[in-house]
């Protein structure tokens, strides 16, 4: 009786994704995840492992990575969500989408969405001179535009690619950051 009563229990969540605002009814145990594929229809946004292992669900949350399999959607109702559907601007890609097309930085394209938005993300974490374990001195972080092949894959580790494209992904996070990194 109490599993049937938990059930049926819904609450109004109000997110603000890609710009624009939605009003929800959902159990509070949603996911972040499940709420946009499921409940919004924006499945660029991939379900892999749903254990925050894979990357494939990696959205920005004000502006910063997060997984959307591991966070609930009631959780998030003042924040500024950020999908891979909500990159592309007037119709123009965003220069990271441009570039991993350009490199051909996917196979079956799977993680890419993930890829795409950890790599945005990564490039800004870098620009704010924001440490990873790789970085030889943590008092004297990387220059921007200046991410070694070693710090690339080291702070794109937690985005995992059953097809090893990763030569590929990582010559277009170079591209971008040469070009002056994602906007």
């Amino acid at each position: 009786m109490a599993e049937l009563l938990l059930n049926e229990i819904a609450v109004s969540v109000k997110l603000r994704i890609n710009g624009e605002s939605h009003a929800l009814e959902l159990d509070p145990r949603t996911t972040l995840l499940d709420a946009l594929r499921e409940h919004l229809g924006l499945c660029g946004t991939k379900k892999g492992c749903d254990q925050g292992q894979c990357g494939a669900c990696t959205i920005h949350i004000n502006g910063r990575r997060t997984l959307a399999c591991l966070s609930l959607a009631v959780a998030h109702q003042k924040d500024e969500i950020t999908t891979i559907e909500g990159l592309q601007q007037n119709g123009v890609l965003h220069p990271m989408q441009d570039t991993f097309m350009q490199c051909d930085a996917f196979q079956c394209g799977y993680c890419t969405p993930g890829q795409i938005m950890s790599a945005i993300a990564m490039l800004e974490e870098a620009a704010q001179q924001i440490p990873s374990h790789v970085t030889r001195s943590v008092s004297d972080a990387p220059a921007p535009g200046h991410l070694s092949s070693e710090e690339i894959r080291e702070r794109m580790s937690g985005n995992i690619c059953r097809c090893g494209a990763y030569p590929n992904i990582v010559e277009a996070i170079h591209q971008v950051q040469n070009a002056g990194g994602a906007r």
